[in-house]
């Protein structure tokens, strides 16, 4: 039984030390989104769902729970967010290309029509960001339209 208690000293030694420790913050500028919004001009009720379900993960700007202090969820979730932005970054929307403009319209659609997105993981904690029927409508028919827009665009060139 010592043995047992030894390693749970240990373990809960290491646990107290990793609290000082974590990943740097997804804090940026909230006008990084600025240049997305102005471009694709998406109506209130799409800007709301943005905010609620996709910026966190999907921009360089993330609103960080109180249990983002508490390694090992901190590098967790900074993980998701790290791959978000991977995928999809609103932030450096300025920085692509009008074909790769469309198409991240195309996967966006795509993703939210499939309710792949926002992930089950994010909604647990972020019950607003759970998407209705009705508002996976609205931001569809949005994305749909500005995906359209750069298709035309593209067609003149």
């Amino acid at each position: 039984m010592k043995i047992v208690k030894k390693i749970l000293l240990f373990l809960l030694v290491v646990f107290v030390i990793a609290q000082f420790f974590g990943p740097e913050k997804n804090e940026g500028e909230i006008t990084s989104i600025d240049a997305f919004l102005a471009e694709t001009n998406p109506p209130e009720s799409v800007k709301k769902i943005l905010k609620e379900s996709c910026f966190d993960c999907h921009s360089n700007v993330t609103h960080y729970p109180w249990y983002f202090s508490i390694t090992p969820v901190n590098y967790w979730m900074a993980d998701h967010i790290n791959h978000g932005k991977g995928e999809l970054n609103f932030s450096e929307w300025s920085e692509f290309s009008l074909k790769k403009k469309r198409h991240k319209m195309k996967e966006t659609w795509e993703e939210v029509e499939k309710k792949k997105m926002p992930l089950d993981s994010y909604t647990w904690t972020h019950s607003e960001a759970k998407l209705t029927q009705e508002q996976i409508e609205t931001l569809t028919a949005w994305a749909k339209g500005v995906q359209e827009n750069y298709t035309q665009q593209l067609n003149k060139k």
